[in-house]
């Protein structure tokens, strides 16, 4: 059965469609406005390889908050609904990824508990013209609408643009690793709940 999803959510602050395939191959389409946040979102579509399309209007003339938090809330939704009743997943994924002198963990369970711990000190305030404090409120959106645990953490790093693509490459990895059909699990819940 595919593993796909199109979630579109609309507000008088951003006008936002995600489509997402869980058993892709890694390509991706954007149209965000936000250019260094397409860049990550390339990230985990390719780490993931998970298919991944988002469109997005958002009110950028007064800055990108609105468009970064609602496009992790609407990616969250997407993921909610392309993985269903998770019988089969491995339930749980982890990663850790370096780049250059930059290196960070990422931990994920699709618990059906949303929960973000979130450590990293950004060692500039923008990469870009993209406000870093914008990164802790996509993964935010995302974990309370997929219903994930998230623990996120930058161990290392002195370029913020390292630190920030550390942990999206993590996180796609995370993520293919927790999604993933697990064949000695097939039909069966993993939790000793009988539910997630």
């Amino acid at each position: 059965m595919a593993r796909t999803a199109t979630v579109e959510r609309n507000t008088l602050e951003t006008r936002i469609r995600v489509s997402i395939n869980l058993d892709g191959t890694g390509k991706s389409q954007f149209d965000t406005g936000v250019p260094f946040l397409e860049h990550m979102m390339d990230q985990i579509a390719r780490h993931g390889l998970i298919d991944l399309d988002i469109f997005c209007e958002g009110d950028l003339h007064i800055d990108d908050h609105h468009t970064v938090e609602d496009i992790g809330i609407t990616l969250g939704q997407a993921f909610a609904e392309a993985i269903g009743d998770k019988k089969g997943i491995v339930r749980y994924g982890h990663s850790y990824v370096p780049l250059d002198e930059a290196l960070s963990r990422v931990v994920i369970d699709f618990s059906g508990r949303p929960g973000l711990c979130f450590n990293c000190d950004f060692t500039r305030a923008a990469i870009g013209k993209l406000d870093t404090q914008l990164f802790w409120e996509f993964f935010q959106g995302f974990v309370n609408h997929a219903k994930v645990s998230l623990h996120i953490d930058n161990l290392k790093g002195f370029n913020a643009h390292h630190q920030a693509e550390t942990i999206f490459k993590a996180f796609g990895r995370a993520l293919r690793m927790a999604v993933e059909m697990d064949p000695r699990m097939a039909g069966v819940m993993p939790s000793t709940k009988g539910t997630l």
